[in-house]
């Protein structure tokens, strides 16, 4: 066996084989060596020689390895070594098929009856005792010093380090086992090392967008490389060591880096850069969290930078302040929809991005200054778009600025504030016509509703069905105006709106006297609404009415001039009060309108002081007081036929008091509704319950204990007395 086959593997193992050569052993070489393998192996006791074969074949290979193998691996270092033993290895392999042909029968029987390691593992086993054991340590050596040279960019040959690495998996004999411990742990060890040194080099000389460039490369890079010639296994192990050197032990740095950090790139508007700072930190556990605290301060300053701006504007103007800053609400509503817009396509809509988002405007719509809350600023502009003649916009800019003002909305700790004026404002609109559309109106209650539900928005609701219903009743009553047997002379042209008291505002409701030409409008349409079999009781609020008058006025050198005057109803009493010529003093206007002086003042200054004066007061100046005489401007002249006379209004745009009221009333239901569900329970945890209950407002610690306070002396509540700092619900 030994001259016919064995030397002849030796010799070409060490020579290589002839050019002439195709194969090693013909069939004729390959049956007779193992027809004699055969025939030693089946042969009876003491004639089987299965045990020495068996011996053998260890003996020949080691031997072999010993004397050929080994010297010459030992002569070489670095990229030798590793072509070396790729050489060896190769011819290794080479052997133990030949010598598992020839000794198959062995394998068969033999091995199999003895449970003795197959000929090919026990080949293996010699080569990893024998070789592997011997040359590991400067095998991987070698290897980690040609990865290193090739993450600085030189050439290497990758198909060699993939055949070493093979070796070494091969040598785990089915497991990753020598694999992990020979070379992947090195390989961790130097790929943190030359990271940690790459990582004070780019951190020194680097900005933070062109550090986070060369991160990303080198991540890809070790990516790239571990799919060439590393196990897959390897690739989640080498990636979490890059991270942590890379990233994770600068993070800080990165982030705060001064003119490149994470704000700068926000104020510049560096889309890009951000987007892979947020891809690489997001590969950290909990990586994005310092990033989004940066967003949501840099957020923050940008809107209170709005804010300081609003607030030296109103300290520079002399003038008196107004509740309608648009520029200002404009700017938040631009701020939110760029970073919210940076949040969703750079950032994927992540909760800590959009947690950060919420932190920030809370933080910016919750601060006020001047004598207006942003939550009446906010509820101005929207009455600004909504209201017809506000701002020019087509009905689809104004459904989406009015999908960003909910936005905005949401973030307000006094939601309820803002539904009052807002409600308020929503009166006005409906009740002077004012609505630029319908639509448009119930798409904004529609939002609001979404965004807090159906309880905050019912009286709104209740609003617009109240003029509904009322356009129904205006057709009613024009068929009853055509049919009235007891009007005994003509009839002005009256619409009346039949409002339901619990939907709207809360108004001044002025008593006056009507004039002759007006107060059998009244009668009449009260006459038409008893006929209805209507139960309500009605209530007139001439403080809201509108009246047009066709007015005549002497003008200078008796020339006449005719104006139609549209005015509210108390200004149009008191335009006809002086039809007769007369002057009159503020005490006699007063009686003979019955109109008390509280909201006679505002009526004759819109009629004395305002831009049309069709009132002449004396003295002339801009101030009503009980000394004051008044009579019909004979210069009055206008160059427009149709003058519009406003009046300021009788009512506050929101109740402030009332909104207090109805907190009370809200927070009370909340502690009964807690306290009935649980029956005791400690005074800072009902505290908790009740706030989280409460969407609408958010009342502090103080309000509440007041309110429990409250409850405690009505005897809804008691105090434990076993418990300190305990109340009980009485039932």
């Amino acid at each position: 066996i030994k001259a016919k086959a064995l030397s002849r593997l030796q010799d070409h193992l060490n020579k290589g084989a002839n050019k002439d050569q195709t194969k090693l052993f013909d069939n004729n070489d390959y049956v007779s060596t193992y027809t004699i393998c055969y025939n030693m192996c089946t042969q009876r006791t003491p004639y089987n020689w299965s045990e020495d074969l068996y011996s053998k074949h260890g003996e020949f290979i080691e031997e072999y390895l010993r004397e050929h193998v080994l010297g010459a691996l030992k002569e070489k270092s670095d990229a030798f070594l590793l072509k070396e033993l790729q050489h060896r290895w190769k011819n290794h392999m080479i052997m133990n098929k030949w010598l598992q042909k020839f000794f198959m029968y062995l394998d068969r029987y033999y091995v199999k009856h003895h449970s003795l390691p197959t000929l090919a593992i026990a080949g293996l086993r010699k080569f990893k005792v024998l070789i592997y054991d011997e040359v590991k340590k400067d095998v991987a050596n070698a290897m980690l010093v040609i990865i290193d040279d090739e993450r600085d960019g030189k050439d290497v040959d990758r198909d060699l380090l993939r055949q070493i690495v093979e070796l070494f998996e091969s040598m785990g004999m089915g497991s990753l086992d020598a694999y992990t411990a020979d070379l992947e742990e090195p390989l961790l060890t130097t790929t943190r090392e030359y990271y940690a040194r790459k990582r004070e080099e780019w951190i020194a000389k680097d900005s933070t967008p062109d550090y986070l460039i060369k991160a990303e490369k080198a991540l890809e890079d070790e990516k790239e490389r571990i799919t060439n010639y590393m196990n897959s296994h390897s690739e989640s192990k080498v990636l979490r060591v890059c991270e942590e050197e890379l990233l994770e032990k600068c993070q800080k740095t990165l982030l705060e880096k001064e003119g490149s950090g994470c704000k700068a790139l926000l104020a510049n508007d560096k889309t890009d850069d951000l987007e892979r700072m947020f891809s690489l930190f997001n590969r950290l556990d909990n990586g994005l969290q310092p990033m989004a605290k940066i967003v949501e301060e840099y957020i923050s300053q940008v809107g209170n930078s709005y804010i300081d701006e609003r607030e030296a504007r109103l300290k520079a103007e002399e003038k008196k302040e107004k509740s309608d800053d648009p520029d200002f609400i404009k700017k938040l509503l631009a701020c939110h929809s760029k970073y919210t817009e940076v949040i969703k396509a750079h950032f994927t809509n992540h909760p800590n991005f959009q947690k950060a988002m919420k932190e920030a405007f809370t933080n910016v719509m919750n601060r006020s200054v001047g004598n207006f809350t942003n939550a009446e600023l906010l509820s101005t502009f929207s009455d600004r778009i909504l209201k017809a003649g506000g701002e020019k916009m087509s009905e689809a800019a104004v459904d989406a600025s009015l999908d960003k003002i909910v936005e905005l909305f949401s973030y307000l700790d006094d939601k309820d504030f803002f539904g009052e004026v807002f409600r308020n404002q929503l009166a006005k609109r409906l009740l002077n016509q004012k609505s630029a559309s319908d639509d448009l109106e119930k798409a904004m209650i529609s939002k609001l509703k979404v965004q807090v539900g159906t309880q905050f928005t019912s009286k709104m609701e209740g609003m617009l069905n109240d003029l509904s219903t009322a356009q129904e009743h205006e057709k009613s009553f024009k068929e009853f105006r055509e049919k009235d047997s007891e009007k005994t002379r003509k009839v002005l042209d009256t619409t009346v709106q039949v409002l339901t008291t619990g939907n709207w505002p809360t108004y001044q409701c002025p008593e006056v006297a009507l004039p002759t030409q007006m107060q059998p409008a009244v009668d009449q349409f009260m006459r038409f609404y008893n006929s209805e079999g209507a139960s309500r009781r009605l209530k007139w609020f001439y403080s809201l009415g509108t009246v047009k008058i066709k007015a005549t006025f002497p003008g200078k050198e008796g020339k006449k001039s005719t104006y139609d005057l549209e005015v509210a109803t108390l200004q149009a009493a008191a335009i006809i009060a002086f039809e007769d010529g007369k002057s009159y003093t503020f005490p006699e206007l007063a009686e003979k309108l019955m109109l008390k002086d509280q909201f006679l003042r505002p009526v004759m200054h819109s009629l004395c002081c305002g831009k049309y004066k069709v009132i002449a007061k004396t003295p002339a100046n801009n101030k009503i007081t009980e000394k004051d005489s008044f009579t019909v401007n004979k210069k009055f002249k206008s160059p427009n036929k149709k003058v519009k006379i406003p009046m300021a209004s009788l009512d506050a745009n929101a109740n402030t008091k009332k909104v207090e009221e109805d907190r009370s009333i809200t927070i009370d239901a909340a502690i009964v509704r807690i306290m009935k569900s649980r029956k005791t329970l400690a005074h800072q945890t009902l505290i908790a319950e009740v706030l989280s209950q409460l969407h609408f407002f958010k009342p502090n610690a103080k309000q509440i204990k007041k309110r429990i306070e409250s409850l405690l002396e009505r005897e809804y509540l008691e105090r434990s007395e076993d418990t300190p700092g305990t109340y009980n619900y009485l039932a």
